[in-house]
């Protein structure tokens, strides 16, 4: 009897399973001892001298890898999460399981929620599709509004900005400082020097806890209306607002004055 089944497949045997995320793009740099030192010695630095900080967290796989880094080294920052209303399921499973496990402290901030139920009223729910001017209403309300409040009173926050990102990111500095006079803020980019590979292969080698839309191609993720899953060859941040002119990619969280 054959053992071929009638749809072409062999009989009895499963589908490979699709490979995860620290499979696929986990390769530390050679100089990854070094990088991970020095984002080490750069969040010790900044715990110390720049109190009080903390972290702003989208719980993306670099968000991820430094509240571990944070936690690891027993580090007096807290973590903060803006939750905007929008954002995928999965990801909210994230943060309950962060929540639930951090040693630094998570605190999650949303937008008003008569605002945002006065900007569908008044534009849709795909508000965002229509024009530039409508989505950044949009991330203000959502994020930009609840992030000057996690922001009011720090000294300074540390991002995941890597260089490796995008074209606008090409030139993130380690300790930003452009932003001290006029809003009194440090920005600390630990990660700044850091590959996609050198991301995963911390996150494999840590077993650390991620977001598992980064399993289905979502490198960068977001609101769920404004990200999709990426295609082989495009450009890290092309799943975040797709519809729109490459320069104009970013929602305001770290656009400088």
């Amino acid at each position: 009897m054959s053992d071929i089944s009638p749809i072409g497949g062999t009989s009895g045997l499963k589908p490979a399973a699709p490979l995860k995320a620290t499979q696929l793009h986990a390769k530390a740099s050679p100089d990854y001892a070094a990088k991970l030192a020095e984002t080490q010695a750069l969040l010790q630095r900044a715990a110390a001298e720049f109190q009080p900080l903390v972290q702003a967290s989208s719980l993306g796989a670099e968000d991820v890898v430094i509240t571990h880094l944070i936690n690891a080294l027993q580090l007096d920052i807290g973590v903060f999460v803006l939750d905007t209303g929008a954002l995928h399921t999965e990801t909210l499973a994230l943060l309950e399981r962060t929540e639930a496990h951090s040693r630094a402290p998570v605190t999650v901030y949303r937008p008003q929620h008569e605002a945002v139920i006065h900007f569908i009223r008044r534009e849709g729910q795909d508000a965002m599709y229509q024009s530039i001017a409508l989505r950044k209403e949009c991330c203000g309300i959502r994020k930009m509004k609840p992030l000057a409040r996690a922001l009011a009173g720090q000294k300074a926050w540390i991002t995941g900005l890597r260089r490796e990102q995008s074209s606008a990111r090409a030139e993130v500095p380690l300790i930003d400082t452009s932003e001290v006079a006029s809003k009194g803020l440090t920005k600390f980019n630990p990660l700044a020097n850091w590959t996609w590979g050198d991301v995963w292969h911390y996150i494999g080698e840590n077993g650390v806890d991620y977001n598992p839309l980064h399993d289905q191609f979502y490198p960068s993720i977001g609101c769920a209306p404004c990200t999709r899953a990426i295609s082989l060859g495009e450009e890290f941040r092309s799943g975040r607002w797709w519809w729109e002119d490459e320069s104009a990619k970013e929602c305001g969280l770290h656009v400088k004055s």
